[in-house]
């Protein structure tokens, strides 16, 4: 018998790779493919039709031209030799242009969504120019794109996909050139998608509650395939397109892919769940923990991506359980953006099987995106089921259109109803505005000299102290119907005037001087408003110069908020506005300068700044207390911060703490009310868990955000990291069950772990963990909280180390600093003061040891209540 020859391994994996890729493909071709109702598919301007590799054929232009409403007939195609050397898809080769408002209209014979699918790409043509293009996509009920132009140089293809719901008989696509300029299209789908693709309502994170999605319209932002390989439309019956996941995988070193072949995976029985929700391609292959044979190996797999910031999103997991080998030992969490999005996974007991398809929908509010990122990350959980193992198959992210019905902005798509209101509103306005410049000029002819040498208006138009009703009236007339302030130039004038009053008035010219006219390298801030820039006035004073974005309606609301608050604020422990500007369609806000900068910078992240003592740390604290604090009791009604973090607080060159950006700031609820219903808004992180279930604000969300604060500058770590095992992600649970196991000490930082008394510490864990209780009606008040700061320092500061197994007592007589401007605000707690002869008195530690008790601070309340029944006067 002749010896077997050893087959060279490079072969075997060219044969395998070779058996995969067929298989898949006659995987594809057994099944059942969607034919769609309603299925156009438009190559714009091309003289013949085009059929592209999967099969499909798109009508020429001149089959097309029925569906076209213009009142231009454009068409352009790339040159011949361009066209014949391409690698692009033929339908990119030609193009419809538009010099005016026009409009392609689909008869729908099954109402439902739709794909609109919409191809760009700018060929070079000597008349027009398409890189220039600015314009606008609309169906008759949905903004798509809004002012769209090509940045990239030279242009690459632009391909945009859309689910909208098509309720009548007739969907319009509706191209808007911006004035002067123009629009154009290579190609468009609009077909039919199944019934059971998109459901209804889906669970929203969060509050855990069904949102109806019924109505909105969906646009694909990445569909993903884990861990294998590129699935075009070839392989999926309804014409979409699988990038490979490796670009958004964070840390590539923490995955592995695996791959079944894709005949193996099963669906389930009851069709809920078909190819048409994902083909078997999909499902096949998978990404999983590397090295899962390491034991009690834990961390997660971390796929990052761009979020456009405003919408919330359709999350879409697919999975397949193709790497256990037997039923139930793959258990694992789900996170999205640092929370929990699915825990306890168990593939095994909701499909009863190995390799079965599975997918989960979940919505991600518009609060989550922090920093336009979104994270989405698999992990195990800490059931002990022997190695831990993670596992994602498929990932589809949709943007959610808002309130506005656009999926680009706030810009809603305009009726023709809404023209004409628009039409009548601008003559009424036109009127009123003669009218009031009638008023005016009148007023100034009257005016003394003085006045007229301001050349403004501003000072009569808003006084310093004027109620929140009058700038809100103000706001409101200056908005569009978007919530927007800008005019075509620019910022609106009119509501600019609003701010004079708040300071001192700088014309542009000495802005443009203070910033070395907004030199990039003065920046020293970037927000949704704009760029803040160091600036200085002739005499040396710096200032910080905030300067609004005219393209940012985010932005020019929050520039809104800040003006109104801050015409009511004032306090030592709150960032002071110097002054304004308002010439030029430009929105300009000027604050003091804090030369040592945020807070955070101070606690970590910048090795070049020397990390601040225990002592400064608890001043810092205590400072910005005081100004929440006043936030909170300084009016008649309130004011909630609504994103108190480290990087709001800032410290000037005393290191005096100042909390800033007011920006999305509310007045308090009044007497009647026990809160706010507003929109969840706030830094990831530091949100109020309770706030963000019910959407109802209280200065108690103020409370919780401090005390996640509170144990950053304990700890020197972010709110939030999701680079770190699971149960250390966030920075409140991480503290909490630290403290409550009575070990909060190792988790100290370590710049500071020799510097705090053992009293002090626990003084100040114990306002941060009753800052982070779960119910805003069991968290202190923060006047509750500046007294326990102001003891914890105190006691680093005079009091002796207490040693809880000692029977004595080692603790010196207490002083509360300010205890008479405390009265005067209201901020005394009468739990540790008394009230004799219209005096607050605090009992002396003596008065305290004669009534014995005292082994700790912590037992200074409960003989300070003693002291108090018996009406003893320790003054």
């Amino acid at each position: 018998m002749a010896p077997c020859k050893r087959v060279p391994m490079f072969l075997i994996l060219f044969i395998l790779s070779i058996t995969r890729v067929a298989t898949t493909n006659a995987i594809a071709s057994k099944v059942d493919r969607f034919v769609p109702q309603d299925n156009y598919l438009l190559s714009c301007g091309a003289s013949a039709a085009v059929q592209v590799d999967d099969g499909r054929t798109f009508r020429s232009d001149p089959e097309s031209v029925s569906f076209l409403s213009t009142p231009t007939d454009i068409k352009i195609a790339a040159k011949a030799s361009l066209a014949s050397a391409s690698p692009l898809s033929p339908l990119y080769l030609d193009a419809r242009v538009f010099s005016d408002i026009s409009t392609y209209s689909f008869f729908i014979s099954q109402p439902g969504r739709h794909w609109i699918r919409l191809y760009f790409l700018p060929i070079t043509d000597s008349q027009y120019n398409l890189t220039t293009a600015t314009f606008s996509v609309s169906t008759d009920s949905m903004v798509l794109l809004h002012d769209f132009s090509f940045i990239a140089s030279p242009p690459n293809p632009v391909f945009r996909e859309y689910l909208v719901s098509a309720q009548g008989d007739n969907l319009k696509i509706i191209f808007t050139p911006k004035k002067n300029s123009i629009a154009f299209i290579n190609a468009i789908e609009v077909v039919s998608a199944p019934p059971s693709l998109i459901p209804n309502t889906t669970t929203r994170m969060g509050p855990q509650d069904q949102f109806d999605i019924s109505n909105n319209a969906l646009q694909v932002v990445y569909r993903l395939n884990m861990g294998g390989a590129l699935v075009t439309s070839f392989n999926d019956t309804l014409g979409r397109t699988w990038q490979p996941d490796a670009p958004f995988l964070k840390l590539e070193a923490a995955a592995e892919a695996a791959w079944v072949p894709p005949r193996t995976i099963k669906y389930p029985d009851d069709k809920t769940l078909t190819p048409l929700i994902a083909p078997a391609s999909i499902y096949s292959t998978a990404q999983q923990m590397a090295s899962t044979n390491i034991t009690n190996a834990r961390f997660n797999i971390t796929w990052q991506m761009v979020a456009e910031p405003g919408f919330r999103y359709l999350i879409r997991l697919h999975f397949s359980d193709i790497v256990s080998k037997t039923l139930n030992s793959l258990y694992f969490n789900v996170y999205i953006n640092g929370m929990m999005a699915v825990a306890n996974l168990d593939l095994s007991s909701l499909t009863m099987g190995l390799a079965v398809a599975y997918y989960k929908d979940l919505i991600a509010e518009s609060s989550s995106i922090i920093n336009s990122t979104l994270l989405v990350q698999v992990g195990p959980n800490t059931i002990d089921s022997g190695d831990p193992n993670a596992i994602l198959n498929g990932l589809e992210i949709m943007k959610i259109s808002n309130e506005a019905s656009s999926l680009d902005g706030l810009f809603s798509p305009k009726t023709s109803s809404e023209v004409s209101k628009t039409t009548l509103t601008g003559i009424a306005f036109a009127l009123a505005a003669t009218a009031a410049l009638a008023v005016v000029i009148c007023y100034r002819r009257n005016r003394k000299p003085e006045w007229q040498r301001t050349n403004s208006f501003h000072s009569w138009f808003l006084p310093l102290n004027s109620s929140s009703s009058f700038m809100s009236s103000c706001s409101r007339l200056s908005r569009n119907r978007f919530g927007s302030t800008r005019t075509k130039s620019g910022f609106s004038s009119v509501f600019a005037s609003s701010a004079y009053g708040l300071g001192r008035y700088f014309t542009f010219v000495e802005i443009q001087k203070a910033t070395k006219n907004f030199e990039e390298k003065g920046v020293i801030g970037v927000g949704g408003f704009g760029k803040v820039y160091l600036g200085a006035t002739e005499d040396g004073t710096q200032l910080a110069i905030k300067r609004g974005n005219p393209s940012s309606d985010q932005g020019m609301n929050e520039f809104l908020t800040e003006i109104q608050m801050l015409s009511k604020l004032r306090h030592r422990h709150l960032v002071s506005l110097i002054g304004c500007c308002d010439e030029n369609n430009e929105m300009i806000l000027v604050y003091e300068f804090m030369s040592n900068g945020p807070l955070r910078d101070h606690l970590y992240g910048d090795t070049n700044i020397k990390p601040i003592s225990w002592k400064q740390r608890l001043e810092v604290c205590i400072g910005a207390a005081k100004g929440l604090h006043y936030l909170h009791t300084g009016s008649a009604q309130g004011i909630i911060h609504r994103d108190v973090k480290t990087t709001n607080i800032l410290l000037d060159e005393n290191f005096v703490a100042k909390v800033a950006d007011f920006g999305l700031s509310k007045d308090a609820p009044s007497l009647e009310q026990t809160h706010v219903s507003t929109a969840v808004k706030g830094s990831f992180g530091y949100l109020d868990p309770e706030y963000f279930r019910r959407q109802q604000l209280t200065d108690k969300s103020d409370v919780y955000s401090f005390g996640v604060v509170l144990f950053e500058v304990l700890c020197a770590r972010p709110a939030i990291n999701p680079a770190l095992p699971r149960d250390q992600v966030n920075l409140a649970e991480w503290a909490r069950t630290w403290h409550r196991k009575g070990e909060l000490g190792k988790i100290i930082d370590p710049n500071i772990a020799g510097q705090i008394r053992s009293d002090s510490l626990e003084m100040f864990a114990e306002a941060a963990e009753k800052c982070l209780a779960d119910y805003g009606v069991d968290r202190p008040t923060m006047g509750d909280v500046l007294w326990k700061l102001e003891f914890a320092l105190q006691l680093q500061e005079k009091g002796d180390v207490v040693d809880g197994t000692s029977d004595g007592i080692a603790m010196k007589s207490l002083e509360v600093t300010n205890v008479d401007s405390m009265e005067k605000s209201g901020s005394a707690n009468p739990d540790y003061y008394l009230m004799l002869g219209g005096k607050y008195h605090k009992p002396s530690i003596t008065a305290s040891m004669q009534l014995g008790e005292v082994q700790h601070p912590q037992a200074y309340k409960r003989v300070y209540g003693m002291i108090k029944a018996l009406s003893i006067d320790q003054s």
